[in-house]
């Protein structure tokens, strides 16, 4: 029988536990928290966890903007003094957010509330969600939240911040003592291929990450409607197991829903992905996918991952040059399943709103300055593949004759091992806006209102697995004068990785320019300019610039009337 084995050995395994939930504090409002997980097996001595052996860490969380707005602290009815390597105090939004994983050897900090928390991480699946839910919505709880977090207890309930729990486990793995949340304990079994899954699978991929989930999308995490007994993977782990949220408000959000799974520009190189996942992926049991996009069919084969695991499978493409919706269907053959196997997709052209035409009589006499508004950034992506390769096991199998002659053979009863090869990409980019070069009388960076400016974007990807990525390939720039919004230009692509405006048919000289308006009044020009659509497997990468130049004076100003000859 083939079995699979992972070769990395770490210096250390992380462990934890993570039990999302959403509750209310007693001031008003109900609970929102499940939980699952299943018996623990039996470890060995240098791998081991004892129930109770736990705490939670504490982040509070503004709701607006999922900003964590406090250190986390990290509360445990134990005394883990014995604790010798842990990640800090990082949360899972953190973490979400690009954060790094990276251990210290520094004396583990932990709080005992004066009041015992209730068993968080389950032994047999069977964890008192209600007792959780009472403890952590009580007002003497939230009371002492805030009093170690520094905020004002008034203000944590009052409707605009939420508190963010993540259970914590307290284990020992290869020998060493750890602390762990569940978040950290499946980035490190990604970064030791594995081997913290292998070892000790009923806790760092069950029972931990199962002891707490969402009923009810929350701070951009799902509810979680997979299996409540099963071990889960580590992309479902990060994605939405092990969080819990008190919430100050008398109903849970809305859940935040989009009718398209993608959203693309025409005429652009993209990247389609999907997540495959179940049971066990190899050369002699492969998986294939197959997106069908438009009538044509992209199949990806060698799809392959370890028992347990995943793995993301995606396909290039080119978008078509009109807008449209598209529907792409998914096909998984072999081994495995994906979430969703049709893909809703908008097509989009944003190449039909350019400023009008700035005559020299405009005016705007209700013009108020805007702030730069926020987009979608994304600086770096990383994603990973698994490699399997045959482990060799030679075994002899005798064959004896009458004569006591071995006439037997050696026969090969080896298995796939995985490697686990990890890829990223990253983004630089820059912007720079200059006084138009007809502007006669633009000095360095100050120009007279009513003159153009011209613009240049440079943007570039890295990548240690170039195939899988695309450049940027559009930019989009934003003017103060519009509020940052209703008009917008287009920027052209010089060539790889360098954008300027389109010539403007309302300049005499047919310029790559943008004329400012001659009403706009002294200060600062700021120019914002989106740069998009440099494609990963782990979504699209881009940028949020701005540029600036001095405005003072206006182009009438430069006009000059003198008298009649006689």
């Amino acid at each position: 029988m083939k079995r699979l084995l992972f070769r990395a050995l770490p210096l250390f395994l992380i462990f934890c536990l993570i039990c999302p939930m959403t509750a209310f504090a007693d001031t008003g409002g109900s609970g929102n928290i499940d939980g699952g997980g299943g018996g623990m097996g039996s470890g060995t001595s240098t791998n081991t966890w004892s129930g109770g052996n736990e705490g939670v860490r504490i982040t509070v969380v503004r709701a607006s903007d999922h900003s964590v707005v406090t250190t986390p602290i990290d509360l445990t009815n134990k005394s883990p003094n014995t604790i010798q390597v842990h990640f800090g105090k990082v949360s899972k939004l953190q973490y979400s957010a690009g954060s790094g994983l990276t251990p210290t050897t520094n004396k583990y900090q932990y709080i005992n509330p004066p009041k015992s928390m209730p068993r968080i991480i389950s032994t047999n699946g069977n964890n008192n969600i209600e007792a959780i839910k009472k403890y952590f919505c009580s007002e003497y709880i939230v009371q002492m939240i805030a009093n170690h977090t520094g905020m004002n207890y008034d203000i944590l309930i009052g409707g605009e911040y939420k508190i963010l729990l993540e259970p914590i486990a307290y284990y020992k793995f290869e020998g060493t003592m750890i602390a762990t949340t569940a978040m950290e304990a499946a980035l490190y079994d990604e970064q030791t291929s594995g081997l913290l899954r292998k070892r000790m699978v009923s806790l760092s991929h069950k029972n931990l990450p199962l002891a707490m989930f969402l009923e009810t999308d929350d701070l951009g995490y799902p509810a979680w409607g997979g299996s409540k007994t099963s071990a889960a993977s580590n992309a479902d782990i990060k994605s939405s197991l092990g969080l819990g949220i008190v919430r100050f408000t008398e109903k849970p959000e809305e859940p935040h829903i989009d009718a398209y799974d993608y959203e693309y520009r025409v005429n652009t190189d993209v990247i389609t992905a999907v997540r495959v996942s179940g049971g066990q992926s190899d050369p002699d049991r492969p998986t294939r996918v197959s997106f069908n996009i438009g009538g044509q069919t992209y199949s990806v084969g060698n799809v392959y991952y370890p028992e347990g695991d995943s793995q993301l499978a995606w396909v290039k493409w080119k978008t078509p040059d009109t807008e449209q919706n598209m529907t792409i269907q998914v096909t998984v053959s072999g081994p495995g399943s994906t979430a969703k196997t049709t893909l809703n997709v908008k097509i989009i052209d944003i190449d039909k709103n350019p400023p009008p035409n700035p005559v020299a009589d405009d005016r705007n006499d209700s013009f108020r300055a805007s702030a730069v508004p926020s987009r979608a950034v994304k600086s770096s992506a990383s994603w990973s593949v698994w490699r399997p390769w045959w482990q060799e096991y030679w075994v002899w199998h005798s064959d004896y004759d009458d004569e006591g002659n071995d006439n037997g053979y050696w026969c090969d009863h080896g298995w796939w091992e995985f490697d686990l090869n990890h890829y990223s990409a990253s983004l630089t980019s820059a912007m720079s806006i200059k006084c138009d070069d007809k502007n006669p009388t633009a000095s360095e960076r100050t120009m007279k209102s009513g003159y153009g400016i011209n613009q240049t974007i440079t943007g570039s990807i890295s990548s240690n697995q170039s195939s899988a990525v695309t450049q940027p390939q559009n930019a989009v720039s934003y003017f103060p004068e519009f509020g940052y919004e209703t008009y917008w230009r287009l920027l052209e692509r010089m060539g790889s990785g360098r954008f300027e405006f389109q010539n403007n048919h309302y300049s005499t000289y047919k310029n790559r320019t943008h004329f400012s308006p001659i009403w706009m009044p002294d200060g600062a020009y700021t120019v914002n300019t989106w740069l998009i659509d440099g494609w990963t497997p782990d979504g699209m990468l881009s940028a949020n610039l701005t540029d600036s130049l001095t405005i003072r004076g206006n182009l009438w100003q430069d006009w000059h009337i003198g008298p009649k000859k006689p």
